[in-house]
């Protein structure tokens, strides 16, 4: 099925048909253990060659591409495999920088038609490994304000004091009170450049995030706690859930437009067809590493590095227990695995609502 219904890859507004890639792996895998067999993507051979940026020069055409150092190895694979059919399929040269040297791929070659079909096969293989790679930032509404997280405190303290008889059910699956939070949507930003281009579309959104919010702070109240998965007995993640005082939609809608505006640009992968607007209190992997953030897609660690909880004590006794009440003014551009002074993410930046 994945052939009759390949998935979609936006590159710069053009979009592909994936090609399901064949991995090979090796033991010791170094910076250029990566390879590939068969095609990267559904070629078509009338696409107009000013599609990319291609230059003539005296010896006949030439594109750059900008391209995260992280990526180079899966554009040379092992021993220089993956580059060497590249450019033999394509009767090109491909130029790379040196691992860790941001800089641009450089392909070149005597025909136009040559050089893009070479860019276009080398855009499509750095996506689809580009989705393999960890999340490093993230999108969030902070929900760490003071009345939240002294709720969030009371709430620990209850559950521990009636409910830790329960499978699982201890102090170290808790969130850091100091990183109360929602989860807009992931983003993989594997460079300077690409998070100072996360910044300015943020920037760009605040004016329909403006116009939603008109212009002032979210009333927002932190109430109830629920699971999402078929057996009580067998959670992995319990959420709190997040409402606004005036029961609108507004907070739906600024999230989901931000990630409109984010999958539009490239920057975001899609994983839902609308945000979920909850917060994680309990994860069981805390478990192992409290500093890891409940989230799917790109970077998630393995299930079985899950041990579950019972939760039935805790859903029968706290449903709709009450965190506690804030006004929320901004979203930031958060980066993971960070802390700033306050205790929350470091940001990379933010807009605010008023």
């Amino acid at each position: 099925m994945d052939i009759l219904r390949p998935a979609l890859i936006n590159i710069s507004g053009r979009i592909y048909r994936e090609i399901p890639v064949k991995e090979e792996h090796y033991e010791d895998e170094e910076e250029e253990d990566f390879s590939y067999s068969g095609p990267v993507a559904d070629q078509c051979i009338d696409e107009p060659c000013d599609a990319v940026n291609i230059e003539q020069t005296e010896k006949g055409f030439r594109c750059a591409i900008d391209v995260p150092s992280v990526l180079y190895k899966y554009i040379i694979g092992k021993k220089g495999e993956t580059r060497k059919r590249l450019e033999s399929e394509t009767k090109t040269s491909i130029s790379i920088p040196k691992q860790g040297v941001e800089g641009q791929i450089v392909i070149t070659g005597p025909q136009k038609s040559a050089v893009a079909s070479a860019v276009t096969r080398v855009e499509v293989l750095i996506e689809s490994f580009r989705r393999k790679q960890p999340f490093t930032h993230f999108l969030s509404f902070a929900l760490n304000h003071p009345q939240v997280q002294e709720g969030f405190q009371r709430f620990k303290e209850e559950v521990l004091e009636h409910c830790s008889q329960g499978l699982g059910v201890d102090e170290s699956i808790f969130q850091n009170p100091a990183k109360l939070h929602l989860t807009i949507g992931t983003l993989a930003l594997l460079n300077e450049q690409e998070v100072m281009r996360a910044c300015e579309l943020l920037q760009q959104c605040q004016g329909f995030i403006r116009e939603i919010t008109e212009g002032k702070p979210l009333a927002l109240e932190v109430r109830g706690i629920e699971y999402m998965n078929d057996d009580p007995s067998m959670v992995d993640v319990l959420y709190a859930k997040v409402i606004t005082q005036d029961t609108s939609d507004r907070l739906q809608q600024v999230a989901d437009r931000l990630v409109e505006s984010f999958l539009a640009a490239g920057l975001m992968v899609k994983e839902w067809d609308r945000v979920k607007l909850h917060v994680t209190v309990m994860n069981t992997l805390f478990r192992k590493d409290p500093s890891v953030e409940d989230k799917g897609g790109p970077g998630r660690q393995n299930m079985k590095d899950r041990e579950a909880f019972d939760a039935r004590n805790i859903l029968e006794m706290f449903r709709e227990y009450f965190f506690g009440a804030c006004e929320l003014d901004s979203v930031q551009l958060s980066q993971r695995f960070s802390s700033d002074h306050s205790g929350y993410y470091c940001s990379a930046g933010h807009v605010t609502f008023s």
